[in-house]
């Protein structure tokens, strides 16, 4: 597919080396020519020097032949011109990023009226994907599918726990709860476990289950932590005031510390319920000041990767019972290690999964669809879900029968709304929903899991 996109700052620059991964022809403009000229080097892209949103710009970037135009710029309303142009020009699909928390409420306005197929807005989606972790704070990740009705959670094995020396089938056998272990974290190394597979400690694992029969398994565990209350946000941008109106909606103490003063008075206006101090919130007296020793929670929000890592750090110290940190560049996530029960939110990998996810349904014309897509261990591992159609080589097939390619696992089945956990004797049938988790790359269809 033809693939433009407008912008090449961080959010853009991530899209485009995720479709360039792909494999699609892309073509990327902006106004920098720096910019340009490093993606053209780095990438095998075509580049345009000009602004995005200029008729004449758009034209000579292909827009008219373009499957996809994705227009990832700073401003909100140039992209959203930018997709209108282009869908004049006979763009098959436009894609705009939507920051402003101005537009929250007319997004579907936006979309319909104006012809954009999609909007992201990554400090929005970022937001989501905190609320996750801190509703379920015994996960280092959450990631859900078939509208939240299985989860796929990441769950760190200290020292102590019940399951080190245990092989998978042991673990199945002595607890006998419906979840699944679909793939496990040992230092750089990934593995897709079988059953004599041994677990040690600081091994991060990955399961599958409804969120009712995971809980049981952890309370088996001792894994079940007390419930967060009181979150303290340090850094007061788009994405705190996203996360602080998630989080009062759903009743919990709230503090935002911000440097800035004229950010502060708009957080109070916006927040009226969350404690809003004005203060830098790398300044150690201040998060003392501020309690952080008695926090349940931190969300290390500042605009730079190294102060939030610092200010992670300085919080595991404090003996913080929960940690999520937003980190932009890939090679920092590393840093972080030492931090075990840390969770760590990228804004820009969130969407540019989603927008790949959306990329493979349009690519694929078979017909099982990626509906959902989640990149995990630093995109090593893919976990997607696809809708099944009548493939008589994948359908009403016990799932022991099926010969799937290698690094391949069968996570979940939901039929009708309810999750399958699935052993050997279940079967795919028509119009499932069947989510794999796998280390191979670029799977568009479910048919591809086949040999």
């Amino acid at each position: 597919m033809k693939v433009i996109v407008i912008g090449d700052g961080k959010v853009g620059r991530t899209i485009v080396e995720q479709v360039c991964q792909e494999g699609h022809e892309v073509v990327v403009v902006d106004t920098n020519y720096k910019s340009i000229e490093q993606a053209i080097d780095k990438y095998d892209v075509m580049g345009i020097v000009g602004n995005g949103a200029s008729y004449d710009i758009l034209k000579s970037a292909g827009a008219d032949k373009a499957n996809i135009v994705i227009a990832a710029t700073s401003s909100d309303e140039t992209n959203i011109l930018s997709c209108l142009i282009a869908k004049k020009l006979g763009a098959k699909s436009t894609i705009a990023r939507v920051r402003s928390y101005d537009y929250i409420n007319q997004i579907n306005i936006i979309k319909k009226d104006l012809g954009i197929t999609m909007t992201f807005n990554p400090e929005y989606e970022a937001s989501m994907e905190i609320m996750k972790i801190i509703n379920f704070p015994e996960a280092i990740r959450v990631d859900s599918f078939a509208k939240g009705n299985v989860d796929l959670v990441e769950l760190y094995l200290p020292e102590d726990s019940p399951l080190i020396g245990k092989s998978l089938i042991e673990i199945y056998q002595k607890y006998q709860v419906k979840v699944l272990v679909c793939a496990v974290t040992r230092n750089d190394e990934v593995f897709i476990p079988t059953g004599g597979f041994i677990f040690n400690s600081k091994d991060k694992i990955h399961i599958t289950a409804k969120r009712s029969d995971l809980k049981r398994f952890l309370k088996k565990l001792g894994l079940i932590e007390d419930k967060i209350e009181s979150v303290m946000l340090i850094g007061g941008g788009k994405l705190s005031l996203y996360l602080g109106k998630e989080l009062l909606k759903n009743k919990y103490e709230v503090k935002i510390i911000e440097q800035d003063y004229k950010r502060c008075v708009e957080l109070s206006e916006l927040l009226p319920q969350a404690t809003i101090i004005h203060g830098d919130g790398t300044d150690q007296q201040v998060l003392e000041e501020e309690g952080i020793k008695t926090t349940d929670a931190v969300v290390c929000l500042t605009s730079t990767d190294e102060e939030n890592i610092i200010l992670s750090m300085y919080a595991y110290k404090q003996k913080v019972h929960k940690i999520i940190t937003k980190i932009n560049r890939p090679s920092f996530v590393g840093l972080m290690e030492t931090i075990s029960m840390a969770s760590v939110i990228s804004p820009k990998e969130i969407v540019a999964s989603k927008i790949i996810s959306y990329l493979r349904g349009k690519n694929n014309a078979r017909g099982s669809n990626v509906v959902t897509l989640h990149k995990l261990v630093n995109n090593k591992v893919e976990a997607l879900e696809f809708v099944a159609k009548d493939d008589k080589s994948l359908v009403n097939i016990c799932l022991k029968d099926l010969k799937l390619k290698s690094n391949i696992l069968i996570a979940g089945i939901i039929r009708e709304g309810k999750a399958i956990i699935p052993n050997g004797d279940d079967m795919i049938l028509v119009n499932d929903n069947v989510i794999v988790v796998t280390t191979n790359q670029f799977l568009d269809d479910l048919n591809d899991i086949l040999e």
